[in-house]
């Protein structure tokens, strides 16, 4: 097997480079890329997003190619000598350093140059790549101590631009400590999010900022009541944005599935057609980012509506129709195939349940997502009635095996 100078030097020449030449796509030095191929040094953070896309490697994949045998969390917790609770903890403090930053502008005297660059754009980019989304904590990590430093130094409408910088990449700490299932951690960073767009001044990013924490109450804990509050709120921010992004037809579709939840058929309905509106949009209407909502998932999201709506007629097409565009192992895919298992208990169809069921199973382990555990969690809970079934006794010890914690 090659060792780590192999490896990588022979990744960097597949992909058409020589040390020099990936040195200047990066701006660096040419020798500090051939410290990185001898084991010497590692690149910095908020190089590694860029290097993946040079690379055309995940981040896991990069992670390999400079430290082999470690996955990202592995290689974080050997430097910091913790568990992945501390781990989190270091993580969570920063956060909440930089958001200490965002309320703190320093005196136009004071400011200086920090080099900093906003990387966001490129970490949702790796962060919608990555089988595992936890592989993604140490850039998020390491572009949060660059943005908390550039923000302790700004001020003015450099200082506002950096407050929308922290409100993104604030959503997106959140968005994997929500897959982690660690929804208090996510509610914090949400939060977090909310206040760093609210003080930049930015409805759309506060917006949507507000719509992910309601997605706590949706599925974190069942919460409706206090969610409903939270939804409205963001409906009237997003009013306040530009009308020709998504925002508020995304804002509009969640709403569809808090109606959803407490059982109002009508009332979803037309949230569920007010968001279908964003077909009627011109030009860029999300920047695939922070805002990602652009319709094409609204088959599968008014699918999850009528199966919680206990209207299997109405959600079993929308679910099919949902499936049929996508890859075999998607993660929207097994969220689907767990929404049409439980569509299988409705009916009381067991092989119908175990089909779907099973699949998604394969899928949650194969790439580790919170989100398609807590579909298939919700759907243990209602599989109960139908355990004198042997196969629905082992699909749901199967499911309670499974680990979703980051």
């Amino acid at each position: 097997m090659a060792d780590r100078r192999d490896r990588l030097a022979l990744r960097i020449k597949a992909c058409g480079y020589s040390q020099e030449r990936l040195a200047h796509a990066l701006s660096v030095d040419r020798t500090t890329v051939g410290r990185w191929v001898r084991g010497e040094a590692a690149p910095q953070g908020f190089l590694w997003p860029k290097l993946a896309r040079l690379l055309k490697v995940t981040p896991a994949e990069l992670e390999s190619l400079l430290t082999p045998g470690e996955t990202p969390m592995a290689a974080t917790r050997s430097q910091r000598g913790g568990s992945d609770d501390v781990i989190r903890r270091d993580f969570l403090q920063l956060m909440t350093m930089a958001s200490a930053m965002v309320s703190m502008p320093t005196p136009a005297a004071a400011t200086g140059s920090t080099g900093y660059t906003n990387m966001g754009p490129h970490l949702w980019q790796v962060y919608a790549l990555a089988s595992s989304k936890q592989s993604v904590y140490p850039f998020v990590r390491d572009h949060a101590v660059e943005l908390s430093g550039a923000l302790r130094a700004s001020h003015g409408a450099a200082h506002k631009r950096l407050c929308a910088d922290a409100g993104d990449l604030f959503q997106l700490a959140g968005e994997i400590m929500f897959d982690g299932n660690r929804y208090t951690d996510a509610a914090h960073c949400y939060t977090l999010a909310a206040s760093a767009a609210r003080e930049a001044g930015d409805p759309d990013l506060w917006a949507c900022a507000l719509t992910r924490h309601a997605y706590i109450g949706l599925y974190g804990g069942q919460r409706y009541e206090e969610t409903a509050p939270l939804v409205e709120l963001a409906r009237d921010v997003a009013r306040r944005g530009d009308a020709q992004l998504s925002t508020r037809h995304w804002v509009a579709a969640v709403q569809a599935e808090l109606f959803a939840a407490i059982g109002d058929l009508d009332s979803c309905k037309r949230s569920l057609d007010e968001a279908e509106e964003v077909h009627s949009l011109s030009g860029p209407v999300h920047n695939g980012g922070w805002l990602r909502f652009d319709g094409s998932r609204l088959a599968e999201e008014r699918g999850t509506c009528f199966t919680k709506l206990q209207r299997p007629d109405l959600a079993e097409d929308a679910l099919n129709a949902a499936l049929r565009q996508l890859p075999p192992s998607s993660r929207r895919r097994g969220g689907i195939l767990a929404d049409l298992a439980l569509i299988g208990v409705q009916r009381r169809d067991i092989d119908h349940i175990v089909s779907y069921a099973s699949e998604a199973l394969r899928i949650a382990r194969q790439r580790g997502s919170g989100w398609i555990g807590r579909k298939l969690l919700a759907l243990r809970t209602e599989l109960e009635p139908l355990k004198p079934d042997h196969r629905v006794r082992d699909l749901t010890e199967q499911i309670s095996a499974l680990s979703f914690s980051a």
